[in-house]
């Protein structure tokens, strides 16, 4: 998982995979299948162990500005930690590739866009269906920025300067819009 995490799927090799594991080509094949039926078990592994957000915190907020402060410094959380590689593994992985790897792409697409309808569904409380699902779609993008960021050396206090921007936007927005939430 760390492999793929760090460089990604085309750039870790069998011969990576199997040094990092200890095994020979043939154990991997008969324990995976395949490279890609490996990469699919670390990404499993990824959402079950890293890669889920603290939807319940974003759900109790006060406030919809609140909501997405809590999702938002979460997410700087996660993908800066001091002991794991930076950024998030589902959001950077697979956005380009090889055509022979394009149903991998694909599934790593679906496992954004679950993300996405579940950040949607935490924000209902705050919005219309509409209007989640618009803030859903904005803030997957926030949040895939912030990864990359990450990945690329950006302080903990650099992204948090993004969440506040975002959430003065929101409160903006809903300042205008003539709304307390």
């Amino acid at each position: 998982m760390r492999l793929f995490w760090r460089s990604g799927y085309e750039g870790v090799s069998i011969g990576d995979l199997t040094k990092e594991i200890g095994v020979a080509p043939p154990s991997l094949y008969a324990a995976f299948g395949s490279k890609a039926g490996l990469y699919r078990e670390a990404l499993d592994r990824y959402e079950e162990k890293f890669g889920s957000l603290d939807l319940c915190s974003v759900e109790k907020a006060p406030s919809l500005a609140e909501a997405v402060r809590t999702l938002l410094k979460g997410a700087v959380r996660a993908v800066t930690r001091p002991d794991r590689d930076g950024g998030c593994m589902i959001s950077s992985g697979m956005i380009a590739c090889h055509p022979d790897h394009a149903a991998l792409a694909r599934d790593a697409a679906a496992r954004r866009d679950a993300m996405r309808e579940r950040i949607a569904m935490a924000l209902a409380p705050f919005a219309t269906k509409g209007e989640a699902r618009r803030l859903g779609r904005y803030l997957s993008a926030v949040l895939q920025g912030i990864s990359i960021q990450a990945r690329d050396g950006a302080a903990p206090i650099e992204l948090q300067e993004i969440v506040e921007d975002v959430v003065s936007g929101i409160e903006a927005r809903l300042h205008r819009d003539g709304r307390r939430r």
